[in-house]
């Protein structure tokens, strides 16, 4: 795992991020432990409590489960957990304002569809 840190971002929620990331990406499994908040720490020279709170915050969502005295571990179904969350803020980030956008600027939603269908067949607008 490697974490490039942006300081814009709570740091907390930049670890639950890679964590999520090496998840989907199939780095760390279901049932596979992931590293422990002092080896966070250490790897990014952070303090413990602020990788711990990333790694509570992934626990708190169901995407990590705790197996007392050994470790946190991913949870079954994490990443299309992940996923679905992921899929969500996209629509709401991206999808929602450049719809509002295009509803100014009087482009209809099949516009738009035929444009995004185009880019796909020839890679490119």
């Amino acid at each position: 795992m490697q974490l490039q840190l942006d300081a814009d971002r709570s740091i907390y929620l930049q670890i639950a991020e890679q964590i999520e990331d090496q998840i989907l990406q199939q780095g760390l499994r279901e049932d596979e432990q992931v590293p422990s908040t002092n080896q966070l720490a250490a790897l990014y020279r952070i303090n413990p409590a602020t990788a711990a709170k990333g790694i509570a915050l992934l626990a708190d969502e169901g995407i990590l489960y705790k197996q007392r005295g050994i470790g946190m571990f991913v949870a079954a179904g994490a990443r299309k957990q992940i996923l679905a969350k992921r899929q969500r803020d996209f629509f709401a980030r991206y999808v929602e304002p450049m719809l509002l956008e295009a509803e100014h600027l009087n482009i209809e939603p099949e516009e738009i569809n035929a444009y995004i269908l185009g880019r796909n067949k020839t890679g490119h607008a």
